[in-house]
């Protein structure tokens, strides 16, 4: 019992899915004939039957009006001139009178005989015995009538639904309809097939209709899944990055670290040599072999120290004292010694921020400022000001140096890894990939750019430790030179 009940709604669902499963065209010309098959219904039990009743109504008026007429022998010439009868005079067997018009008559002589349910002919009995008068209407002007009104009615509506199909088919259905979705499938296409030029449907082609508010919604998110996936590679390429600097700071680490032992051991035997030396050529010789190891041991320990895991508390940093530490770091190198230094970094300047990680930034920017100028008159120079950005205190830190400057097609790629404008071992292209990445740690930004007069400037922008002032410094940045 439970299965005769589940067959019809079993019917019905496929029957459903079946038209679902058409496409767009053949799926409106199932309606557009459905629509037909109603509207032809409809418009015939609504007019038909009106007009039958209307046609059976001229009919029976017709009829009592000509009955009236041939009851009155004074009317049949007129009868008879109209042409719209046919008009007879013989016995009942000639005139194929029914048997119930001869009764009647032969009972009422001076009466007509109308019956418009079993023939459509009036009779009357003639004043010669034994004659009978006929007179009948044509079928045509009643029975026929409403067969060409049917006739006519579908002739009409077939006429109007082909037209109908053919405006809405080549017209109206082809631009509005038709054209959007195949735009619609071929961007999907060729979304499919990673056709970045005709994923995005055009503007000329977005209409404000429903369609046209789908088009933008899926432009929009192809928009923001080209942006996740742009997030996302570069993600990747920056974790690939990360594991590559990972990998060498284990290196150089483990390089510094083999390297200590020998070096102190080297130390020792120099040392030693230069107390029991006697001759000064050699004791000058032996001073500057200590001198040169001493710089490779400072270099070593250099190299140990930044690998080791820092502190993550945040506090307030110095940034005079920070750049003084990194530049003692740094002039370590031989070139340092003939390069001219200017902290103007002012002594309350404070960030608040990991003192260690900024250390490492500095000493990055000071190292790269120190490879870039000449051998003869290279000048560094670090200063601050105060600012505001974004209603919040900020401390600007601009370094400068009067090297040749950046190459402009470095420039807009200076912060990604390995990108470097030296082409000697020293120039890795890490030191501002990690610089960038510890100033963003700490809620600031760093940019590069070439100084008008010569030179290339870095831009640390760092949030202010101290209450910001009252009145905001004037950004040009000033200060007093300390030369090295």
């Amino acid at each position: 019992m439970a299965n005769l009940k589940e067959a019809p709604r079993q019917l019905r669902r496929r029957a459903f899915q079946l038209f679902g499963n058409l496409k767009i065209r053949p799926k409106l010309l199932v309606l557009h004939n459905l629509f037909f098959l109603v509207l032809t219904v409809g418009v015939y039990w609504s007019v038909i039957p009106l007009f039958e009743r209307r046609v059976a109504s001229a009919k029976q008026r017709e009829f009592t009006l000509l009955a009236q007429l041939f009851t009155d022998d004074g009317g049949l010439p007129a009868l008879q001139l109209m042409g719209l009868y046919r008009y007879r005079q013989g016995d009942a067997a000639m005139l194929a009178m029914p048997r119930a018009a001869v009764e009647y008559l032969n009972e009422n002589p001076t009466r007509v005989y109308l019956n418009p349910v079993l023939t459509d002919t009036i009779y009357k009995r003639s004043p010669l015995a034994g004659l009978y008068r006929a007179i009948t209407i044509p079928e045509l002007y009643y029975d026929g009538l409403v067969t060409r009104a049917k006739y006519t009615l579908f002739l009409v509506l077939a006429i109007l639904y082909l037209a109908a199909i053919m405006l809405l088919e080549f017209v109206v259905m082809p631009p509005y309809v038709y054209r959007p979705i195949q735009v619609f499938l071929d961007a999907d296409d060729a979304a499919r097939a990673n056709d970045r030029e005709r994923e995005l449907i055009g503007e000329h082609e977005i209409l404000g209709d429903e369609i046209g508010q789908i088009m933008l919604s899926r432009n929009d998110t192809m928009r923001r899944l080209r942006q996740q996936n742009e997030e996302l590679e570069a993600a990747r390429l920056k974790l690939l990055e990360q594991d590559r600097l990972a990998s060498l700071g284990l290196l150089s680490a483990s390089v510094a670290h083999e390297l200590n032992t020998p070096l102190a051991v080297l130390q020792g035997y120099i040392e030693k040599f230069a107390e029991e030396s006697q001759s000064a050529q050699t004791s000058e010789r032996l001073a500057r072999m200590l001198k040169m190891t001493q710089r490779l041991r400072r270099i070593s320990e250099s190299l140990v120290g930044f690998s080791r895991v820092r502190r993550e508390q945040d506090e307030e940093v110095s940034i005079r004292a920070l750049v003084e530490e990194a530049w003692h770091i740094a002039s370590i190198e031989e070139k340092a010694e003939r390069v001219k230094f200017s902290n103007e970094a002012k002594q309350g300047d404070q960030v608040l921020g990991n003192g260690d990680r900024l250390l490492q930034v500095f000493l990055n920017l000071i190292r790269n400022a120190l490879q870039a100028v000449p051998e003869k008159g290279g000048e560094i120079r670090i200063a601050t000001c105060k600012l505001k950005a974004d209603g919040k205190p900020m401390l600007l830190i601009q370094v400068d140096d009067n090297g040749p400057g950046i190459a402009a097609d470095v420039l807009p790629d200076i912060f990604d890894a390995f990108v470097s404008t030296r082409l000697d071992s020293k120039g890795t292209g890490l030191g501002l990939t990690v610089s960038e990445g510890i100033v963003n740690q700490h809620g600031g930004s760093i940019s590069a750019s070439n100084r008008p007069s010569g030179g290339a400037r870095l831009e640390l922008r760092l949030p202010e430790a101290a209450k910001p002032l009252s009145d905001a410094t004037d950004p040009k940045l000033t200060g007093s030179n300390s030369n090295r």
